[in-house]
């Protein structure tokens, strides 16, 4: 059994990471300001002995004993993340650095959770890892993006200058149950307009791209990085290679829901990135995996999700 703090931990990604750990077998400590996560998230989780949850903000050191521990704190959508700019900021540096201290001192294996918006407006695609990036610094989108990029900075910084066990993965959209639904996420957005039966509002003409993760197969993909060698540190693209415009991904959740929806389309926002894929030969080489879920299945699982949500008056899973 490892002692595994996990920071964000009643977040979207975090909940899900928390119950796979401890249905593991290990102790897990749950480390999050509930900025954006949620107490429903992890209620299911309470009673277990092996849990323990922390309010704690990660700008703010933290003092545990722990052999892991999983970096997941900050805002990630844009609708979140751009409400307290600085504070984001704060976040992936100041978090960073407190939890890379944390590992210093308890000798941890410590994991970041990156972000394919390091690689801003991609000029190169799909995005390898190699691939340095075309990132605007004073975007509305720069204190997320930056943010990120420093950390990876800092990681790979007491990496060499400390010898600290470190992984960094750059996380693709990822999907699925307990996603927030005001986070203004496509995915998100597209499910909650169509179960409500408003207007599904598509930003520019539709045809931008994305990738899209379910849930289940990014966990696994966290697992499979944490259980590699010392030597490999990242970072290491984490996302579905199967490419989808929006317009399209809006007509099947048209399709799962049932729905009479009809499709309105609004400007394009500024610095929204017209083509997001991820290059995943690493992870398929070096980790054994690829995504498994096939879209229509988790979309049907997120819609289920919703559905609930709704169904008991709470579309803010607070």
């Amino acid at each position: 059994m490892s002692r595994i703090l996990v920071t964000g931990g009643a977040g979207f990604l975090g909940s899900h990471l928390c119950e796979r750990l401890l249905n593991a077998g290990h102790e897990v400590y749950c480390a999050d300001n509930f900025c954006t996560g949620t107490k429903y998230n992890i209620q299911h989780l309470l009673n277990n002995t092996c849990f323990e949850l922390i309010r704690h903000d990660v700008t703010l050191p933290l003092y545990l004993e722990v052999d892991e521990i999983y970096n997941l704190a900050c805002p990630a959508s844009p609708v979140h993340y751009q409400l307290d700019p600085v504070q984001t900021l704060k976040t992936s540096v100041e978090g960073a650095i407190n939890m890379l201290g944390l590992a210093k001192r308890t000798k941890a294996k410590i994991f970041q959770a990156s972000s394919s918006e390091v690689y801003g407006d991609p000029e190169v695609h799909p995005q390898p890892e190699s691939y340095w990036g075309k990132v605007n610094p004073v975007c509305m989108r720069a204190c997320y993006m930056e943010g990120k990029r420093c950390a990876e900075t800092l990681f790979f910084s007491y990496y060499r200058q400390h010898g600290l066990q470190i992984k960094v993965a750059r996380i693709f959209n990822t999907y699925g149950p307990r996603m927030h639904p005001n986070d203004g996420r496509v995915i998100s957005n597209f499910i909650v307009q169509a179960l409500k039966g408003d207007d599904i509002t598509i930003y520019g003409t539709g045809q931008q791209t994305r990738s899209f993760c379910y849930i289940e197969d990014l966990i696994e993909g966290l697992i499979c990085l944490m259980g590699t060698s010392t030597e490999f540190t990242g970072p290491i693209n984490l996302g579905s290679p199967y490419e989808i415009t929006i317009a399209h991904l809006a007509k099947r959740v048209l399709a799962l829901t049932g729905s009479s929806s009809k499709l309105v389309f609004l400007p394009m926002p500024k610095d929204d990135p017209q083509q997001r894929q991820p290059e995943i030969s690493q992870a398929r080489t070096l980790l054994d995996w690829q995504p498994s879920v096939m879209l229509d299945h988790g979309l049907s699982q997120t819609i289920t999700y919703f559905e609930h949500l709704l169904c008991m008056g709470n579309d803010s899973s607070q």
